[in-house]
């Protein structure tokens, strides 16, 4: 069943609110909207990049009918947490595309992020632990610094050094035309302006993933704009 569907099955349509992240792409508020509801967005757990439940929780109002959770880069919401909040105002959950079963590509992404985490310095590499799922679909890095001109700095750097990389979410959506709000989301801001995705590819060599270590080791998290 697809997302609009199970909103729509559960009575969800015009007057009612769904939360959902900022800090992902637009299809889960796009998908509300279809169903004739609207999108309220809350702000992200900064290890896992998800729905914060905390967050979540102070975003209910009156019209508040489901929360929405987008499984991001491979990696699970705090479910649990979430439940609970949709518990207590008697809501509903709807997942956003929940990931599939692990298949050796996503087994071997996971071989290639544990080698990464272990050799990366200074930048500071996706949370694990116990508990933990993570397929890597994206493999998502925060550049510290002082905001974007330091993690664009360092992605160019990297691209100009023959690695790949890219800033996996550009804009969160709350500042996007079609759904501008006035809202400041921290934890969103600080992951909009400092995650940047660098290759996991089931398909990279040893040779592949010991240059992606050897050039971000070697520019030390930082690269400074020039004067």
């Amino acid at each position: 069943m697809g997302t609009v569907e199970a909103l729509t099955t559960a009575g969800i349509g015009a007057g009612d609110e769904v939360v959902v992240p900022s800090y992902a792409t637009a299809d889960a508020a796009e998908a509300v909207r279809r169903a004739g509801a609207v999108p309220v967005f809350a702000d992200i757990d900064p290890d896992s990049l998800c729905l914060d439940p905390a967050s979540v929780a102070a975003t209910l109002t009156l019209r508040t009918a489901a929360l929405m959770p987008v499984h991001l880069f491979g990696r699970r919401p705090d479910l649990d947490g979430l439940r609970a909040v949709a518990e207590r105002r008697g809501l509903i959950v709807v997942e956003h595309e929940p990931p599939g079963t692990l298949d050796e590509n996503s087994r071997r992404r996971q071989v290639n992020a544990a080698y990464l985490n272990a050799r990366l310095r200074g930048v500071v590499t996706p949370a694990t632990g116990p508990g933990v799922e993570h397929s890597y679909r994206t493999y998502v890095v925060r550049i510290p610094g002082n905001g974007r001109p330091d993690r664009d700095a360092f992605a160019r750097a990297l691209r100009a050094r023959g690695v790949r990389c890219h800033i996996p979410v550009q804009t969160p959506v709350h500042r996007l035309p079609a759904y501008r709000r006035e809202l400041w989301l921290a934890e969103t801001e600080r992951a909009a302006d400092q995650c940047l995705a660098l290759p996991v590819d089931a398909a990279l060599t040893p040779r592949e993933l010991h240059r992606v270590v050897a050039v971000c080791n070697a520019l030390g998290g930082l690269v400074p704009e020039a004067a």
